[in-house]
This record gives C-alpha cells, structure tokens and sequence, in this order.
C-alpha cells in the first residue's frame, strides 16, 4: 500500500498532513506534478515529475496505482479512473470516492462544466480553511487505519 497524491493542485497545508501520516504509519508516498513542489522530503516520500503534456502527470499516478492504494486527488476524471481501478480516492476536503458515488460526482462535474463552458454559470471561489483541513485529515486517517487493520504487512513493506 502507498499513498498517491496529486501535487499539482494539493495545497500546502494538505501536503503536510500527508507527510505527517507517511512519518506516523511508514506507509509510503509518492507526489506526482508536473512541476517541482518545494518541501516534499522524507524517509519513504518520493517526488515523481512528469511532462507537461496535459494529463502527464494524471497517467503517471494511474500508472503507479495498485489496488488498495490511497489517491488523493480533487480531479474528478482522475478519481474516477482511480476508482474503477480498486484505489481508494480522497479529494483535498476528505470527499471520499467510491464505486457506489463517482459516477455522481462525474456526472455533476461535467454537468457543472458544461453550464460554465456556455457561460451560464460563474467560477465558484470556495475556501479552504481549518474546517476543510481537519474533514482531510480525518478522512485520510480513517482510511489508513483501516488498510493498515486489513494488511499489516502490506503498509511495513511500502515504507522499506
């Protein structure tokens, strides 16, 4: 088991939590943009730099992913490939992706950005304070302990 996140757009106090748990439960990570982010280090952490074709980065984290992984990610394309291939998806607000919800979400994403393609609706501007932070972090928690409780040695084995 390894955590996959989606750097490009992971704000920084996310990211943090993330190493924080790395540290906590020697489950390994792996940051994957398309640019170089600042402050990924770290016994188990690696920083995987793509191309900047569109999607590179994307591919790369679909690529790396193996059933029981956890992804976290706020791009709902990308969680919807993740979650069709048995990963375990969170967004940076502690949404969890499952196969019984991303067909919703997908759907009232490209609902969403079709009103916005014909100018029919605005760009949203929504916060990310303490409150979405701690839903991140509890989310990310609940879901490590529980695939940590299920393969013991699955989390020991991504951290060596």
């Amino acid at each position: 088991m390894k955590i996959l996140v989606d750097a490009d757009s992971c704000p920084r106090s996310t990211r943090e939590v993330v190493l924080r748990a790395v540290r906590r439960t020697g489950v390994g990570a792996f940051f994957v943009a398309n640019r170089p982010i600042p402050g990924i280090t770290g016994d188990g952490v690696m920083m995987e730099l793509c191309s900047i074709r569109a999607g590179a980065a994307d591919d790369r984290m679909v690529a790396l992913a193996c059933p029981g992984d956890v992804a976290i990610t706020r791009d709902i394309p990308l969680a919807y490939r993740l979650v069709e291939g048995s990963i375990w998806v969170i967004d940076d607000r502690g949404r969890v992706y499952t196969q019984e919800n991303i067909r919703e979400h997908y759907s009232r994403r490209n609902f969403m950005f079709g009103l916005a393609e014909k100018g029919l609706i605005g760009e949203r501007i929504r916060t990310y304070g303490r409150r979405e932070l701690k839903a991140f972090a509890d989310s990310l928690d609940r879901i490590l302990s529980q695939r940590i409780r299920e393969n013991p040695v699955a989390s020991h084995q991504a951290s060596t």
